[in-house]
Parts: C-alpha cells; sequence; structure tokens
C-alpha cells in the first residue's frame, strides 16, 4: 500500500506537469491563430499563476478540512476541464477566462502534495516526484508539435485533457489507498491555523519565500519562451522549435532522477548550490557568441539539469528547518511567493521582447538565478543562529 500511494502521488504529479509546458509549445502557432501580438502569452501565464497564488494560500485551511486525497482528485479534475476548455477557445478573452480555473486546480496540487511528500518520505522521493512533474512537461510538447504537424493546436489541447481525465479517474478509483499515512497526517495536520502572518514571523521565512521567488521566475520564463526564443532569436521553424523547447524540460527530468540518487547523501543545501552551478553553466551556454543554435540547445539542456535539484531540495528542508506542523502553511505561502514569480516575471520578459530584444533571455534568467541562491543561502543561515541559540 506504501509504494502504490507513492506511484499514485507519482501519477498527480505528471498531470500537474502536462499543461505547464503546453502552452509555451504551442504559442508561436496560438498567437498567429488569435491575432494576438508574442508578448500576450505573458498574460495568459500571468491569469493563471494568479489562480494558484490564491488556492496556495488558501491551501493550510483547504487540507486541514478536506484532506490531501480529496483536494488532489477534485484539482485533477478541474484542470482537465480547464485544458478541454481552452481548445475551445476562438478569441483570447476565452483562453483567459479558462486560465483561472487551470490556476486554481494546479496551486492546490501543488501545495498539497508537496507538503505531504515533505512530511513522509525521504528527499529521494522528493526529487523524483518532481522528475515525475518533469515526465508530465516532456510528454506535452511532443503531443503539441504533432498536433501542429498534422492538424491544429487546438487538438494538441483536447489530448492532454483527455489524458488528465484519465489520471483524475484512476486517482478517484484508489482514495482507499491513502490510508497508509492517515495517522501521522492527522498529526502533522493538527492544531490552530498558522496563516500568512504567523508564517511571516517566522526567522528565515521571508528569505526563503523570496529566493523561491526568484527560482521559479527563472524557471518560468524559461519554459514559457524556450520554443519563441528559438524561433525569433535563432531563426528555428515553428514545429521543430516546439519539439526542441522540450530539451529545457528534459534537462529538468534527467536531473531529478539522478538528483534522487545522491540527494541523501549530499543533503538539500548542498543540493541547490550544485544546481545553481548548473543553471549558470547553462545559461552561458546560451550566451556564447557563435553561429547556429547548437549552443542554445545545450544550454537549455544544462539549465534544466541545473534546475532539477533546486525546487525539490527546498521544500523538502521546510519540515526540518521549520516544523512539520509549520509545513502546510509554509510550504502554501512558498507556492504562492513562486507563483508570484511566475505570475508577473515572464510578462514582464514579454515586454522586453517585443520592445528591446528576445535574446534577452538567457540574461534575464541569470538575474533571477543569482537573486534565488542569495536569498536561499541567507535564510539557512538564519535557521542555524537560531537552533545554535
Amino acid at each position: 500500500m506504501y509504494l502504490l500511494l507513492l506511484a499514485l502521488i507519482y501519477l498527480a504529479f505528471i498531470s500537474l506537469g502536462l499543461p505547464d509546458s503546453l502552452l509555451g509549445s504551442g504559442w508561436p502557432a496560438m498567437q498567429e491563430t488569435l491575432g494576438v501580438p508574442i508578448s500576450y502569452m505573458g498574460y495568459i501565464s500571468m491569469i493563471i499563476s494568479g489562480g494558484t497564488i490564491c488556492s496556495s494560500l488558501l491551501s493550510e485551511r483547504v487540507t486541514k478540512r478536506f484532506g490531501t486525497k480529496y483536494v488532489t482528485v477534485f484539482s485533477v479534475f478541474l484542470t482537465a476541464v480547464s485544458l478541454f476548455g481552452f481548445s475551445t477557445a476562438s478569441r483570447f478573452w476565452m483562453l483567459c477566462l479558462w486560465a483561472i480555473p487551470y490556476g486554481m486546480g494546479a496551486g492546490a496540487i501543488d501545495a498539497a502534495l508537496n507538503n505531504y511528500v515533505a512530511l513522509h518520505y525521504s528527499s529521494r522521493h522528493m526529487s523524483w516526484l518532481h522528475c515525475f512533474w518533469g515526465v508530465g512537461t516532456i510528454v506535452s510538447p511532443y503531443v503539441m508539435s504533432w498536433a501542429l504537424t498534422h492538424s491544429l493546436w487546438q487538438n494538441g489541447y483536447r489530448m492532454v485533457s483527455g489524458i488528465q481525465f484519465a489520471i483524475a479517474l484512476v486517482l478517484l478509483l484508489t482514495l482507499p489507498v491513502w490510508k497508509v499515512n492517515q495517522t501521522k497526517q492527522e498529526e502533522a495536520s493538527g492544531g490552530a491555523l498558522l496563516g500568512l502572518s504567523g508564517a511571516l514571523k517566522i526567522r528565515g521565512v521571508p528569505s526563503l519565500l523570496l529566493g523561491f521567488l526568484g527560482y521559479c521566475a527563472a524557471e518560468a520564463t524559461a519554459m514559457l519562451w524556450a520554443s519563441s526564443y528559438l524561433v525569433e532569436a535563432k531563426g528555428i521553424s515553428k514545429e521543430i522549435a516546439a519539439a526542441f523547447g522540450s530539451l529545457f524540460f528534459i534537462g529538468i527530468t534527467a536531473g531529478r532522477f539522478l538528483s534522487g540518487l545522491i540527494s541523501e547523501r549530499l543533503g538539500d543545501r548542498n543540493m541547490i548550490r550544485l544546481g545553481t552551478a548548473g543553471m549558470i553553466l547553462g545559461i552561458g551556454c546560451m550566451l556564447l557568441p557563435l553561429d547556429g543554435s547548437w549552443n542554445s540547445l545545450a544550454g537549455l539542456v544544462i539549465l534544466g539539469l541545473g534546475c532539477a535539484p533546486v525546487y525539490p531540495s527546498i521544500i523538502h528542508s521546510t519540515p526540518s528547518s521549520f516544523g512539520g506542523k509549520n509545513s502546510q502553511a509554509i510550504i502554501g505561502i512558498q507556492m504562492a511567493s513562486a507563483y508570484t514569480g511566475s505570475t508577473f516575471m515572464p510578462p514582464l520578459f514579454g515586454l522586453l521582447a517585443r520592445y528591446v530584444s528576445i535574446r534577452l533571455l538567457p540574461v534575464y534568467v541569470l538575474v533571477f538565478s543569482v537573486l534565488m541562491i542569495a536569498m536561499v543561502e541567507n535564510s539557512f543561515r538564519m535557521v542555524e543562529r537560531k537552533n545554535e541559540a
């Protein structure tokens, strides 16, 4: 039962990753069909992330009331419906409308399952959990590439929506399996609500939130703009760029699988440092002034490899740094902070791409990578000083 539950959680994270790379890979074709500027993808991303911020801030209250399993099943169904709604959109405002429930569902899954795994499973399983998120992000660009080659972008959304419905049905039929960790979960979720104000008073939490914002700003910008960068800056066709855009996600997925093999030996803090070094190396490859596109393609893979351990390591360290009873509230706020970066930073880059140059993508990602490591290191130092006092 223990391993079956873990497999179901992995499956739920595949469902979380599936839509995350779909918008970026399909946008070069979508913006032509809808007749809007390339920068408008940032507005869709902003609305989706806004929904996740709201649901993440509510995650402590909702998860304590309904339980992780029910929150997960409902949220996967909600994202499946929203993706089908995307496929029916014939106007830009329709995409904006369907982005709201999609964002709400994605945020609820993210906060609830990240805390559940941080509490009940080792750092190895946290890395592999996010590896399965990467599996979903790899599949979607190829689905979209197939749809663009053989039909329309709308069919790419319909196919991914069908996969989401199938995953939601599996999760619904296996709800009794969640009883395996019920006693431990009830102990962790007991007590009064911590809330936003209570969490922010804990030493080290504000710095960690700012660092998480920086990381997700870098990741989301690379994720959403990789295909457009390859088309506009490197002259690659839209169909090929949709497939090559998945290189970033391949790097993340492979990196998180490898991270799971070494994370317990190195520890969360060293894994974050190792990942940051990889991110900077990947950005350096993209900045090389060479003819052709091979350095950008290699840089996307290396950037993804570098991103791989950062997110799961920050999340997994939360219960040990701030206590299991506080972790759901703090992780929920971490998700909100992360999606604040995802909400505002990709649209800002869209404006830079439109009015300056899309070639600024590597520099833009570098700025937020440096912010991330500086703030996360500061948070760890503050926690250490608190424990020594």
